[in-house]
């Protein structure tokens, strides 16, 4: 094994043992703590050691250098959850009146709901759902009311509203908060899309508020698509999304039926493979704890054996940080590769060709003053 080699799997066994067993980090070295400190900020999970040392009142007791960043994190997380959360509820008196659904979707789902998942969980920006048919009067009153269009070309815009899951974002003139609005959880092209109507039917309310959220069933699912089908060139899969989904399993597994409803709901929307691919690798690398019987359900949409050995290859490469110092072109591979494999699956190939040579020339030439979306265009897909 290469130096390199033996850098990076001492990184990752770090970071994982972390989020494993916090209540052995009081006995970490200096030295393992500075790898683990860097790694975790790499992966936006400081704040989450953080909450999990708090919540077992063991913070005072590891190195004071360590802890003085776990805090600064905290503070961090801290505010983008206030920030975020008063966005969310400057939209509901904006929208107040409307008879439209909001639904929180992820980071502020998860404070919302007072669940485990918003542990330290680090957030940018602020994700909702509403029907899409209510997606024009929405996006009018945020307008009137002091939202604004980020600066996109018209191409890119009519890319949002023809064939993807969300229009593009808005922002605040004042705050500058960036919110994200989705009419359902995958693109349109996508060859997992499927109607997002029965999200709407069993959602859950929220106390003291107008917001809702997603069912436990559909939350996870949903944390399961932004994990394996929005890869990213560059960050790879995300650890602290498997975070989220080891964390909604644990909680809402204890809750009567839900293990049993979880395979039936991921049918229904198509979503086989991506609850087998992260019940997989939440037991491998987080050491979920899930019942055989579910495991076993899965197994149905298991791949081909080569695809699953890959597959077993491609996403703890592509998914842990690795050491700073010490880059793999393998992860860079795995991280491209999985890229390349969501985008597959966003789109079917002819309008993924499209869209890349499209792009290209828009470089190579400049954007057109002004893209005409007509209504043959929304109502093609």
């Amino acid at each position: 094994m290469t130096e390199s080699a033996r850098q990076t799997e001492r990184a990752n066994r770090l970071l994982l043992a972390a989020l494993r067993t916090p209540e052995a980090l009081p006995d970490w070295s200096l030295e393992d703590w500075d790898l683990l400190l860097r790694v975790a900020r790499r992966t936006r999970l400081l704040g989450r050691l953080e909450a999990q040392l708090a919540a077992l009142n063991r913070l005072d007791a590891i190195h004071e250098r360590a802890a003085n960043h776990l805090r600064s994190a905290r503070n961090l997380v801290q505010h983008r959850h206030t920030l975020l959360t008063w966005e969310l509820n400057r939209i509901l008196w904006a929208t107040e009146g409307l008879d439209v659904p909001i639904i929180a979707l992820k980071g502020v789902a998860y404070v919302l709901a007072e669940l485990p998942a918003a542990r330290g969980r680090f957030f940018a920006d602020l994700d909702l759902l509403v029907p899409h048919a209510d997606i024009p009067t929405i996006e009018a009153r945020l307008l009137e009311r002091g939202w604004m269009r980020l600066p996109i070309n018209p191409y890119d815009d009519r890319y949002y509203r023809v064939w993807m899951h969300e229009i593009p974002p808005l922002r605040h003139r004042e705050r500058e908060n960036e919110i994200d609005i989705h009419h359902r959880l995958l693109p349109r092209t996508s060859r997992l899309s499927f109607d997002p109507a029965p999200l709407f039917e069993q959602t859950r309310p929220v106390a003291d508020s107008r917001a809702q959220v997603l069912a436990p069933h559909d939350m996870v699912l949903h944390a399961l698509v932004h994990l394996f089908l929005e890869g990213d060139p560059q960050e790879g899969l995300r650890l602290r999304d498997l975070v989220d989904v080891a964390d909604l399993l644990d909680h809402f597994g204890r809750e009567p039926g839900f293990w049993d409803g979880l395979a039936p709901r991921a049918e229904a929307f198509g979503l086989g493979r991506p609850l087998y691919y992260g019940l997989r690798f939440a037991k491998r690398l987080l050491d979920c704890k899930i019942p055989q019987p579910v495991i076993e359900a899965t197994e149905r949409w298991a791949p081909i054996r080569p695809l699953r050995v890959l597959m077993d290859r491609l996403v703890p490469l592509a998914i842990l940080p690795g050491h700073p110092d010490h880059p793999r072109r393998s992860a860079a591979l795995a991280r491209w590769l999985l890229y390349v494999r969501a985008h597959w699956l966003r789109m079917p190939p002819w309008l993924l060709i499209r869209h890349i040579v499209y792009k290209a020339w828009l470089r190579v030439r400049g954007v057109p003053k002004r893209v005409e979306l007509t209504p043959q265009d929304l109502k093609r897909l």
